[in-house]
Order: C-alpha cells, then structure tokens, then sequence
C-alpha cells in the first residue's frame, strides 16, 4: 500500500466537483462540464473564449505542451481541445529528492452558440498560449445592405 500526502486541497476539489455536477444536471451547462484533478489524471487548463461579428476567438494557456501534443476537434457547435503534457526525460525514482510537477493529459470541451466554418479554423500557439480562430458559420454572419435611390 502506497502512502499518499493528504492534501486538503484536493478535498475542497473534490466538493467543488461534486457541487459543479449537482448545479449542472439540475440546471444544465452552455460551456461544457469543468473537471479538475489532483491525482495525476485529466484535468483541464484555463480557456477564454470571445466573439467578434465574423468569429470566435478561444485562448487557451497550455504551458509546457509542444503544438504537436495539441487536438483539436469540432463537430457541430461542440469544440473540444486536448493536450498532453510530456516529462522532458526520464530519470530513476530513486533519484528524485523532489517531485511536484504533473505530467498528464488535459482536455476542455465546450459548446458554441452557433456552428462555426471548420475547414477555415486558424490555431496558432506562440509561448505557451494556444490562440483558435473560429469563423461563424456563412449563415450568421450579419450582413450590411445598403439602399439605393432610384
């Protein structure tokens, strides 16, 4: 049996977790279910997400991801982002005299207000920052009409 450091942190997690799904399957959620975790396992990153009259535009802080470790799926209204977080190089556990640092898997997804064009996605990742351009669908794009006098 392995000993774990008890972290209060992770209870008061947990609680935000289990408070999160009661508000979201009594009320519903427009941006998709948060999850963090303490364990090692998914957990999510921060996301900023904004519209303009012609696209959305998602920021996503993806510190220590390579763009190679980035997926980015849309289907419909729904966007999904994955990244993986990779150790540099391996070295013995014995060696280690500290380990605080989380190696996983990350993973957001969230539902738009309306389709967006998929094949006309831009995703750029400049220091750390993942930076999604998503153009609306032609459909909901406003247009301006002028009115001509005859």
């Amino acid at each position: 049996m392995a000993i774990v450091r008890w972290s209060p942190a992770r209870d008061l997690v947990a609680l935000q977790n289990q408070v999160d799904r009661m508000w979201e399957d009594a009320f519903g959620s427009a941006w998709g279910r948060r999850t963090v975790s303490w364990d090692g396992a998914a957990a999510e990153f921060p996301l900023d997400v904004y519209q303009t009259d012609n696209e959305y535009v998602a920021k996503a802080s993806l510190p220590g991801v390579k763009p190679e470790d980035v997926d980015i799926s849309i289907v419909g209204e729904t966007l999904t982002i994955k990244a993986e977080a990779r150790d540099e190089k391996e070295v013995k556990d014995e060696s280690w005299l500290l380990k605080e640092r989380r190696y996983s898997s990350f993973a957001r997804t969230i539902t738009l207000p309306t389709e967006v064009q998929s094949d006309k996605v831009e995703a750029t990742m400049e220091n750390g920052i993942l930076t999604l351009k998503l153009p609306k669908a032609e459909a909901l794009v406003p247009k301006t009409i002028k009115v001509k006098s005859a």
